[in-house]
């Protein structure tokens, strides 16, 4: 029998990898504990008592980033409820915690004790864990624009899906029957007939026909695992389906994009006009992915030749669709959605349960209703004091 060597004992202890891996173990839970040290110490200002306000509550919204205008507006409506209803609620990724993921600002939330939390949900099973700690701890969580469905999370609050793809459906059909139903190209069939000296032929292909179908591309995000967007996607398919009419032909496809960070989206879109067929209409369902198409179709030169449906009212959409460049978009009332959070956990402070669902309600802007929000600035460019 061979007997353990003591040197190999002593390589692996000194093995490189080893250390790092517990180092990497020590420093990831020392910057939680200190991040966890950090949110205390910050919470506790808003308790200290002062000649302006003494809070009620103190809750906590958790997004997956914080340069994006819709959180910023969504944060408004909740800031500016919350004041109406005596509670502080903060934006986590807005000031010391940037870089941390939802998942690492969910563990620091629940670890402060905050008295609620409003967070951008997926339904990942580690999310479920972390909603259903924070409801152990007697913390309420509402899941805001994405759902977890499994998890014990109060109430959420979104869009009707269904319904937005709706929307989408019957735009994408007003789009084709105004602009591409009725055009023709022309192709010549003319090779083998001059080989053969026969006269040159010339067909009429009309856009939306068999020969020529128009195509309706969505942008989906490759990593999203919520239902939300299945939904959204049936609602475009099926709307499109029973009102396009037997001779319209339309060809309906997802063009799978990461929009992890912008440098993500604008490769992906990029590839998309590298192509040689480039849709006829793209939906685009966040506001970075409408942002990165308008441009792409700006830098391709594919103005009127590709029609862009947006997501969002930012200034920079605005002014797009105002240029004929988008054709129109679906916005949302962030600031809506943002009152509907602190009312959901007022509600279920006060009674013990809330509405399992709050619904935002959407509005659309195209060229005959764009005069309306031109020159009104994005809300997410107004301090919050």
């Amino acid at each position: 029998m061979k007997k353990d060597n003591p040197a190999d004992k002593r390589k692996w202890n000194s093995n490189p990898n080893t250390w790092i891996m517990l180092l990497t173990i020590v420093c990831v839970a020392a910057t939680l504990v200190m991040a966890v040290y950090v949110l205390g110490f910050y919470r506790s200002s808003y308790h200290e008592e002062t000649e302006q306000a003494v809070y009620d509550k103190y809750y906590m919204m958790i997004t997956e980033d914080n340069k994006s205008s819709i959180w910023r507006s969504i944060y408004q409506g909740a800031w500016e409820q919350a004041l109406e209803e005596n509670v502080y609620v903060d934006w986590l990724g807005d000031d010391l915690f940037q870089g941390y993921s939802v998942e690492e600002q969910m563990q620091i939330a629940i670890a402060a004790g905050v008295d609620g939390i409003i967070v951008t949900a997926n339904e990942n099973e580690g999310m479920t864990e972390l909603v259903n700690k924070a409801a152990e701890e007697k913390i309420p969580v509402v899941t805001l624009y994405g759902d977890n469905t499994q998890s014990a999370r109060c109430s959420f609050v979104g869009i009707g899906s269904y319904n937005l793809g709706h929307e989408y459906g019957r735009l994408a059909l007003q789009i084709i029957r105004e602009k591409l139903a009725g055009q023709t190209v022309t192709f010549a069939l003319t090779e083998e007939n001059e080989e053969q000296g026969l006269e040159t032929q010339i067909e009429e292909v009309k856009i939306g026909s068999a020969k020529r179908p128009v195509r309706v591309a969505v942008m989906v995000n490759s990593y999203a695992q919520g239902l939300d967007q299945n939904i959204l996607c049936s609602g475009i398919q099926e709307t499109i389906e029973q009102e396009r009419g037997e001779n319209l032909v339309i060809e309906m496809e997802l063009l799978s994009v990461d929009d992890t960070n912008a440098f993500s989206v604008e490769e992906s879109i990029r590839d998309i006009f590298m192509e040689k067929d480039i849709p006829d209409i793209i939906i685009c369902l966040n506001e970075l992915n409408t942002t990165c198409v308008y441009q792409a179709v700006v830098d391709y030169n594919k103005v009127g030749q590709v029609n862009i449906l947006g997501y969002y009212d930012s200034d920079t959409i605005i002014n797009a669709i105002d240029r004929g460049v988008i054709y129109a978009t679906v916005a949302i009332d962030t600031e809506q959605m943002g009152k509907f959070c602190i009312n959901a956990l007022q509600e279920y402070h006060e009674l013990g349960y809330t509405s399992q669902y709050f619904t935002a309600d959407i509005r659309l802007i195209h060229k005959d209703n764009v005069g309306e929000y031109l020159g009104k600035g994005d809300l997410a460019d107004e301090s919050i004091e």
